[in-house]
Parts: C-alpha cells; structure tokens; sequence
C-alpha cells in the first residue's frame, strides 16, 4: 500500500476521490479543523452542518462545488477533543478505509486529528498503523474471482503543517509497524498444512536476510545437543519437525545485553492424546500466533532501526497424536534440568517454551518477555479485550502495560505469588504441568518461572487477544498480528 504524508496546502490542487475530516466535541458542538480556504469555499451551502455528529465512527458525505482538490468529504466523529488518543485515531482512520472500500475508493486523504497530550508523530504514527492494519487482508489461497474485492491501495495523510516533520517521521514510523503486524497476520492466517514449524523458519530466514538480522535454525539434532527435551517430546506424535528459531537485531554496542522476546508457535494443536473437541479445532492454526508476533515484531525493530540489541526466539512443534506421542502421566526433562510429569498433553505450549525460556537465560538479557496463547482460562479472566500480564519485576511489568495503552494492545497484571505455585507440586517430578482449573492462567506462568532463573521476565497470555471476530475498524476476522505492535512500542520505549 502507497503510504504517505501530504501537507495540507496539496490539497487544494491535488485531486482525491475521498477527504475524511474528522468532527470533534469542543464546548458542546461538533467542530472540524480548519481545511484550506480554497476546500473550504467549496463546500455547499446547505444544513449538513446541523447535521454533523462527533460519535466516532458518524460520518456525513459532502461534495465540494467544482474546481480541483476532492472529489467528496466524508465529516467522520472522534468524540470529545480533550479525549482523543492513538487508538482513536487508529479506529478513526480504520473506520474511514472501511468506507472507501465500501464504495470501491482504492485512494484517500485523512486529516489527522489532534491528540490531547500528546505529539504529532504520535498522531500520525497511529493513523498509519490504523491505515496500514485497516487496508490489509489476506488472499493468497484464493482463486481470482469474476468481481474482486475492493482494495485501499492508497493512504495519504494529512493536517495543520506546523509539525510537517514530526508528522512525516510518524507516518513512516507507523506503517513500519503496520506492516510488522500484517506479516505476522499472513503467518496466523495460513493454515496447519502450509504453516508448519519449517515453514515459519523459511519465513523468518527470508525476513531476516531481507533486513539485515542475524539468524539461527536449530533442527531435530541442535536441539538434542541442546537438551531441549521438552519442545522434542510436544513433537513426538506429529511427523513434522520441530524447531527454535533465533534472530538476532545488533543495534546497540557490542555487549550489551539484549531484550530478548519469545513467542510460542505451536503451528497446529489437536491436544495430543488429552485431544480437542473437534468444533472450533481448526483455529488451532492460531496457536502460533505469539510466535508470529515476536517475528513480526523484529521484522518492525529492524526496519525503525531501533539502536538497541534485540533478540526473537520462536519455539515450533505441532502437538498431534501417534504412537509416538507423549502419554498423560509420562515424565520428561527439559534444558534446564528439571523433570516434568505431563498429565495433561493438551498443555503443551508451556513445554516448548520452558526450554525456549532457558535457553533465553544464556544471552544474559536485560529482559525476556514471551507471548503465548497460552490458557483458555485467560479468556475468561479478561475476554477479549486485554492480554494476562504476569512476572518477576513490577517496573518492567508497568513498561509493557504502558506501551499495551500506546499501542491499543492492552494487557492487565495478575498476581504471581508464591501460593499458586504449590498447585504444581508432583510426587514423581520436580513438577507438573498442570496445576488444575483454579487460576490456571497464572499457574501456568508460575510453570515457565520455573525456567527464566534470575532473569526480569514478563509473560503476556494472548488467549483472548491474538484472533477473533475482528470487531475493530482495523482488524479482519481471523489474526490480528497482537502483540507484535505492543511489543515493538515496548523495545522502543527502552532507547535512552
């Protein structure tokens, strides 16, 4: 998608299909910015402005009289002006490419309103990832049909041209973002017989060599060098090959010590012999989506050139059954040592990621933060709306939760107190990995502490969040690509 910022002076003479301008609450009335004196004696003198309304999302079409400049403007709400934030800018702007596909308007300009508080950049960094998110969706597995779909194949920005630069720097920033996003949806989206645990490492290789990341595929035999007993066991039953993938960002000084992010890509999960119910088991694809996330997101690090050192493991398996698989009540080890009784094959992602996490534990990070779909019980603790926010230290765990609200994926904390961890004591290994139904997002966390040592760790339950319905003005039903916006708002907000 052509992605762009245009002053607003461009617009009187430069022709475009549509102008979205956006209506906010101020003392009371619904007002607009001021548009070039040129649109702006264009307009019809007509009641529509009796008739503007800032809810988000109202919108009123208008079509200047003659002349150049837009063909239309559509007059859409951003609710009161001392409430705007990023996210309604993104759901603004999501909202107006949803209109121009809606008439098959392939190009349009969007005033970018004023966010309260905060900077242009970030204005218009939202308002490009809104673009970005909101114009992509995902055909590859489709035949070419008589009558195609619209597509938005193009977004320019604008506004008051007093920050032309910091909005320009923003544009650009937030389409890198967009786009890290929608790498890791196309990964989400494709299904269980294309997405395998090689394919992801073909896909991570190529996105690396593309921009410069270092990158590290460890196969069957690196990983029993390893000692990655627990990700080679969740693999036993499926004939697809596991992996670990690692990619490495050098933008800081040699020896520093890294940020380091994982995410888990479980590419299809039937649950092994504690199996599935069949309805709903094929957005099992989706449980690869931390995993997509943490590729997506160094593919974002690396295009902003964030001067930070930055590592992404991803481990991959698929969880299905032969007779090879992993048998409730078997007991396996791991890297880091510890011995594990599955009593429940269907908790299989904590697994992969227990010898993900230790290895993390060897590039003495400042940090590890890992994103999982981890536990149904997450969805029922927070729905749709936010990630579980779990771990070892309070100020990296308020960092993520400020950027979750700069990034509009948001993420909630939960206790890790020493109590839950009971609950996974076994009498035949150091422990189970399953503590039962009660609090099962945070025993599932208090398992992987088991695995990060002394390290500041943080863990994101992305259950709820990774894919769904897509409700918002941006997203598509299926993979949103969360948290990979989050966790690149999160690595950027560390640079000195």
């Amino acid at each position: 998608m052509d992605l762009r910022f245009v002053t607003s002076g461009e617009l009187e003479g430069a022709e475009t299909p549509l102008l979205v301008v956006p209506v906010s609450e101020t003392d009371g009335e619904p007002r607009y910015p001021g548009l070039p004196e040129g649109i702006r004696d264009r307009l019809p003198d007509v009641a529509w402005r009796e008739d503007l309304v800032a809810k988000l999302g109202h919108a009123i079409r208008v079509y200047p009289a003659g002349g150049p400049g837009p063909v239309r403007i559509l007059f859409m709400g951003v609710g009161k002006a001392g409430e705007i934030d990023r996210e309604t800018v993104r759901r603004y702007v999501g909202h107006a490419v949803r209109y121009a596909e809606s008439k098959k308007i392939e190009e349009l300009t969007v005033w970018v309103p004023e966010i309260a508080d905060d900077s242009a950049e970030a204005a218009f960094q939202a308002a490009a990832e809104g673009a970005t998110l909101a114009a992509w969706r995902f055909t590859e597995l489709k035949a070419p049909g008589d009558d195609p779909p619209a597509a938005v194949t193009g977004v320019a920005l604008t506004g008051a041209d007093g920050e032309a630069d910091a909005a320009a720097s923003g544009t650009a920033a937030g389409g890198a973002v967009g786009a890290a996003a929608n790498f890791a949806r196309a990964l989400q989206f494709r299904p269980g017989n294309v997405a395998t645990p090689s394919h992801l490492a073909e896909q991570a290789a190529s996105m690396a060599e593309s921009r410069g990341l270092e990158v590290t595929v460890f196969g069957p035999a690196e990983l029993l060098e390893e000692s990655m007993h627990a990700l080679l066991s969740v693999s036993q039953g499926s004939d697809e090959e596991p992996r670990l993938i690692v990619l490495r960002h050098n933008g800081g000084s040699e020896g520093d010590a890294p940020l380091v992010l994982v995410g888990k890509g479980l590419t299809f999960d039937a649950g092994g012999i504690s199996i599935k119910p069949a309805k709903g088991m094929e957005e099992m694809k989706f449980d690869m989506s931390g995993g997509a996330a943490v590729l997506g997101a160094m593919q974002g690090i690396a295009d902003l050139g964030v001067p930070l050192n930055v590592v992404g493991i991803v481990p991959s398996s698929e969880n299905l059954i032969n007779g090879s698989a992993v048998k409730p009540g078997d007991i396996i080890s791991s890297r880091e040592g510890k011995t594990i009784e599955v009593v429940n094959t269907d908790a299989e992602g904590r697994l992969i990621l227990a010898d993900a996490l230790s290895y993390a534990q060897t590039l003495e990070p400042a940090a590890i933060v890992d994103c999982a779909t981890l536990t149904g019980s997450c969805v029922i603790a927070l729905g749709k709306h936010a990630a579980g926010l779990l771990g070892t230290d309070d100020e990296l765990l308020g960092e993520l939760r400020a950027a979750g609200d700069r990034s509009g994926e948001r993420c909630w904390p939960l206790p890790l107190w020493d109590e839950y961890r009971r609950q996974l004591d076994s009498d035949v290994a150091d422990v189970v990995n399953v503590g039962g139904r009660p609090a099962g997002t945070i025993t599932a966390a208090c398992f992987l502490r088991e695995f990060v040592g002394d390290v500041k760790w943080a863990h994101l339950d992305i259950a709820g969040t990774a894919y769904g319905e897509g409700k918002l003005p941006y997203q598509r039903k299926g993979g949103y690509g969360f948290p990979a916006r989050l966790l690149i708002e999160w690595v950027r907000s560390r640079v000195a």
